[in-house]
């Protein structure tokens, strides 16, 4: 008898878009944020230190080609068969004049043995005249649009200085999904302000949206942030999970989640050195294998308990 599955894992995804065995490699463009830069706020959100995600060999400093060379050597000698994924990840990836975005892009694409692209945006920064270049791109190569959508409640966004809404993040998805684009989501669990039944309508809302792929992760203080100040200052306005906590949340969250989403993770790692709380002491890889042995646990799965009624909560 087939073993029930517990949930679409992002490696599937991949295995079904590529022939090849791909690695992402992140790249940091120097591109800003409209959040920062003046044109909607400064400062960016309260949760934000780009160095929280950056790998050590994305520097700004150096170009496209150089950083995809630094990371293809770091990761080839392991695997020397292996193809890639540019990875568009520091700060607003498609923010900036369309033909300098389109010759960054270009240059990756260029370099030898990138087959694809990953670009990380907000939804209120994707102009039509690139999501035309993105439809014409994507009928030639490997392409993954990401929205940081973060939260589905506007409450917590304009508390988290985000700068834009949940009804621009429905917008921006399912524009790029009309457009056969495969486009992904970014969701923080645990946010200020937030209740258990806030955090399970998130997985209801985002099920009604065409999304193809889904990353969450749990809130993390980091140095060097408002938010930071803020959880110095009001620590009662924050709930921070204990590990086994949050393990029955990614469960009951994907048990809630369209069974079609691919997940491509549960958690995210910040560096020892930036993190102030919650600091758990686990890889990505171990808190996931934990997770799915509490699917197993309590014989679950993704989408057990999913209902579409064909409306989209905005």
């Amino acid at each position: 008898m087939k073993e029930q599955r517990l949930y679409r894992d992002f490696s599937e995804f991949l295995s079904q878009k590529s022939p090849y065995k791909v690695q992402k490699i992140s790249i940091n463009a120097g591109f800003t944020c409209p959040n920062r830069d003046g044109s909607k706020g400064r400062g960016g959100c309260t949760y934000c230190n780009n160095q929280s995600f950056s790998p050590g060999y994305g520097k700004p400093t150096k170009t496209i080609s150089e950083q995809l060379a630094d990371g293809i050597s770091f990761f080839s000698h392991k695997y020397p068969a292996m193809k890639y994924l540019a990875y568009f990840q520091s700060y607003t990836n498609t923010y900036d004049s369309i033909e300098k975005l389109i010759a960054m892009y270009e240059e990756a694409l260029a370099y030898p043995d990138v087959v694809g692209l990953i670009i990380g945006t907000r939804p209120d920064c994707m102009p039509d005249e690139l999501l035309e270049y993105f439809a014409e791109l994507n009928k030639k190569t490997f392409l993954l649009i990401e929205y940081g959508i973060e939260s589905t409640l506007n409450k917590t966004l304009e508390r988290v200085n985000r700068q834009h809404t949940w009804e621009e993040s429905v917008e921006a998805i399912e524009k790029t999904a009309r457009k056969g684009i495969p486009v992904g989501a970014h969701l923080i669990l645990g946010l200020p302000g937030e209740t258990d039944d806030d955090l399970l309508s998130h997985a209801k809302k985002l099920s009604q949206l065409p999304l193809t792929t889904l990353k969450m992760h749990q809130l993390q203080i980091i140095r060097g942030t408002a938010m930071a100040k803020e959880y110095t200052l009001l620590p009662e306005s924050f709930y921070i999970f204990e590990l086994e906590e949050y393990i029955d949340l990614c469960v009951d969250f994907a048990e809630r989640l369209n069974p079609n989403f691919f997940i491509e993770r549960f958690a995210s790692q910040s560096p020892k050195s930036l993190l102030i709380a919650p600091d758990w002491g686990l890889k990505n890889y171990e808190l996931t294998e934990k997770v799915i042995k509490r699917f197993r646990e309590r014989d679950t799965f993704q989408g057990k308990l999913f209902v579409s009624d064909g409306s989209i909560s905005v």
